[in-house]
């Protein structure tokens, strides 16, 4: 904790142009005297620290967060703003998300939502993953999309019969997942939401935030102006 508050302190120091106060903690007179006088600075120094934190850990693997699976892709596929969401079909909050998701979508027209199959609650969920990825291959993934969020739970029989009811190529589909095509993409999204910090489902990464959970429309919404307004 002392860290983090001699870090915050330094960086409110750095915000305020004394750069020749002594930053070693809460000692030195002017230090103390200045947080006393304007306590609120030390909340804005925190918060201005945890963006910075999340910059340094987007910005590197941006252009490949923002790549998606060919297909596996919501909204206008060519919008200049981008948001991403790390999903499970075995998520209730993520079923919950998809029509928060679809109501963004139709706020905004240069939005493109990215969608990473991160299956990280049961065996269902991965292969539900899997055949989501091969009916994104077909051009169908919008369709499974919606139809696996629709089923009452992640049986084999009804991820083919989503994959049937959204014109899946299903004998297509099941080749290629028992080749294990997808599996190298699966990992891949495990490592990109290690790097961002997700641990659960659902979580959206759009401009410089990450987001956890459920967080609604308007939620969503800001955060989009936000990352088009930057």
């Amino acid at each position: 904790m002392r860290i983090i508050l001699t870090t915050a302190i330094a960086l409110v120091a750095g915000f305020a142009g004394a750069a020749a106060w002594d930053y070693a903690g809460l000692g030195p007179d002017r230090t103390r005297e200045a947080l006393l006088a304007n306590p609120e600075i030390l909340p804005e120094a925190m918060q201005e620290l945890q963006r910075r934190d999340m910059v340094a850990r987007i910005e590197p693997l941006r252009d490949e967060l923002e790549a998606p699976f060919p297909g596996a892709v919501l909204g206008n596929p060519d919008g200049e703003i981008t948001l991403v969401e790390f999903t499970d079909y075995a998520c209730g909050y993520c079923r919950m998300s998809l029509d928060h998701v679809n109501q963004v979508i139709a706020d905004n027209p240069d939005l493109r939502v990215v969608i990473r199959e991160y299956p990280i609650l049961s065996a269902g969920s991965a292969d539900a993953a899997r055949m989501a990825l091969a009916a994104a291959e077909q051009g169908r993934y919008e369709e499974f999309h919606s139809a696996m969020f629709a089923a009452e739970n992640l049986s084999a029989e009804n991820i083919e019969l989503a994959a049937r009811q959204s014109g899946v190529d299903v004998e297509r589909a099941q080749a290629a997942i028992d080749a294990g095509l997808y599996d190298s993409q699966l990992q891949n999204n495990v490592f990109l939401a290690q790097n961002m910090g997700v641990s659960g489902t659902p979580a959206w990464v759009v401009g410089d935030q990450v987001l956890s959970g459920a967080v609604g429309t308007d939620t969503l919404n800001a955060a989009v102006a936000e990352a088009r307004d930057s």
